[in-house]
C-alpha cells in the first residue's frame, strides 16, 4: 500500500514540476496553457488519489473526490476561457 502511494506521489509531483517547466520554457500564451493545464490538473488527481487511499474509504474521502470532480472540471474550462480570451484580444488589436 505505501509503495502505490508513494509512485502517486512521486507521479503527482513529476507532472507538476513538467508544467513549471512548460511555463518557463514555451514560447506562447496558448503552448503554456495547454502544458499546465494538462500537467496541474492529473498532478493533482493523482496527490488526491493518494491521499484517498492512505485514508482509506471514509466521508473524508468521498469529499476529496468530490475535490476531484471538481477540478476536473474548472481546470480544463478556466484554460479554455483564459485562451479564447487572449485570442479576442489579440484579433481585437490587429483590426485597430
Amino acid at each position: 500500500m505505501n509503495i502505490l502511494i508513494s509512485a502517486l506521489l512521486i507521479s503527482g509531483l513529476f507532472f507538476f514540476i513538467v508544467g513549471t517547466i512548460g511555463i518557463l520554457r514555451f514560447p506562447d500564451i496558448y503552448t503554456r496553457a495547454h502544458s499546465t493545464a494538462k500537467c496541474d490538473t492529473l498532478g493533482t488527481v493523482l496527490i488526491l488519489l493518494a491521499l484517498i487511499i492512505y485514508n482509506g474509504i471514509n466521508f473524508v474521502s468521498l469529499k476529496i473526490l468530490l475535490i476531484i470532480i471538481f477540478i476536473w472540471i474548472t481546470s480544463p474550462t478556466s484554460t479554455h476561457l483564459i485562451a479564447k480570451a487572449n485570442y479576442i484580444q489579440e484579433n481585437k488589436d490587429k483590426k485597430l
